[in-house]
């Protein structure tokens, strides 16, 4: 077993039993890509078994710090077991959910979905990519599925040394699907979508906006970066009585359409836009035209805190031309699903917003993922999802 020794003092973070160690606070040793090292301090004391990764600076991620633990395939097994079962407990009320969320399920760049009878899987890390066999053989057993698709092709692959990768690994079949979340139908495209095809962890905010929908009878919803349109189909499913909804993907939007009709809701009812979102709040701002509720869920701005500041300009502007069209008593429901922006800073970010429209107004709510997207108490960046539901006051 190869070893890795860290510098005096850095293994504090290893101590409160948080899974990553960078670059910096390696002193010596290392381990092929993938492969299982033996952590220790600088004084030889064990701290954990974690994956190597060469190329990352994230340069081991831990697999478990009990130093009798083997990291076998049947720990790859029980791990998997353990996070799929847990999902039971969880108040999902959806066939699309996800069943490993990386470090807060003890498997580091592991994600996998479930849509129905198809498992999506990304593997992001070396230790995930080099252990991908037995997860997979693994996850169709705890499931009874035998259809697993690979969406390896995020960003992140490239920072550990690793192509992008995606088809299918085990089964074969359509990939267009079709999944039921609340009393709704929603389409998706697990080879050509966002991620894995869906935006799961927005779930049960969907729900919240319905209810809002329903209860101050929306008349005129804006929603930006729509994407395939989930939170319109909340809202017209709330009653709202007209939706618009804004996306620079020609498919995305299409499958927006798709998603209207396939809910039986009148598409008359609806306006769908494939343009800029900046530039189409800019000309509602120039136009009067106002929204009595209006959805901000854009794409990760700021993918690490070194993001943060060229990310919070462009976040504030986006919140600070909405609330410029939101009608007094209007409600927001505004996100971030970026990593790099705390939750404490994106309230100050959309507090500044409204500073600069000239705009106040109640946070009725703070919103996050969805349950099976989980934060653990030794992983808070499992938090990146953060959201508010603001009422501009009248």
């Amino acid at each position: 077993m190869k070893v890795i020794r860290i510098k005096e003092g850095k293994e504090r973070s290893l101590l409160r039993r948080h899974p990553w160690l960078f670059e910096s606070a390696i002193s010596k040793g290392g381990g092929d890509p993938g492969e299982t090292v033996r952590v220790e301090s600088a004084q030889g004391e064990f701290q954990a078994w974690a994956a190597f990764s060469p190329q990352s600076k994230i340069r081991a991620r831990v697999w478990s710090f009990d130093e009798k633990q083997r990291i076998d395939a049947a720990f790859f097994t029980q791990r998997v077991m353990s996070a799929i079962r847990a999902r039971t407990r969880f108040d999902i009320r959806s066939d699309g959910l996800r069943l490993i969320h990386g470090e807060s399920d003890g498997l580091p760049g592991l994600i996998v979905d479930r849509y129905g009878d198809t498992l999506v899987a990304q593997f992001l890390s070396a230790g995930a990519e080099r252990w991908k066999d037995v997860l997979a053989e693994a996850l169709l057993a705890e499931t009874g599925l035998s259809r697993l698709y690979e969406r390896s092709d995020a960003s992140a692959r490239g920072l550990e040394g690793l192509p992008e990768v995606s088809g299918w690994l085990r089964g074969e079949g359509p990939t267009g699907l079709v999944l039921r979340e609340h009393d709704w139908r929603l389409g998706l495209d697990i080879a050509q979508g966002h991620k894995t095809g869906f935006y799961l962890d927005q779930r049960d905010s969907r729900k919240r906006f319905a209810d809002y929908a329903a209860r101050l009878k929306f008349q005129r919803v804006l929603n930006c970066y729509c994407y395939t349109g989930g939170f319109s189909v909340a809202a017209l499913a709330g009653g709202a009585a007209h939706v618009t909804s804004i996306d620079s993907s020609g498919p995305a939007i299409e499958q927006a359409r798709a998603n209207v009709s396939l809910n039986g809701f009148d598409l008359a009812r609806t306006e769908f836009l494939d343009a800029d979102v900046n530039a189409s709040l800019r000309r509602f701002v120039e136009e009067g035209r106002t929204f009595d509720a209006i959805v901000l869920d854009p794409p990760k701005f700021a993918p690490t805190v070194a993001h943060a500041e060229r990310a919070a300009r462009a976040y504030k502007d986006i919140n600070r031309l909405a609330f410029k069209i939101l009608e007094p008593g209007g409600v927001l429901f505004t996100y971030s699903c970026s990593g790099g922006i705390s939750a404490d800073l994106f309230h100050k970010i959309v507090a500044s917003a409204g500073t600069d429209a000239g705009v106040d107004g109640y946070i009725h709510e703070r919103m996050g993922g969805a349950p099976d997207h989980p934060m653990t108490i030794n992983f808070p960046e499992g938090e990146y999802l953060k959201g508010l539901v603001v009422m501009r006051k009248g």
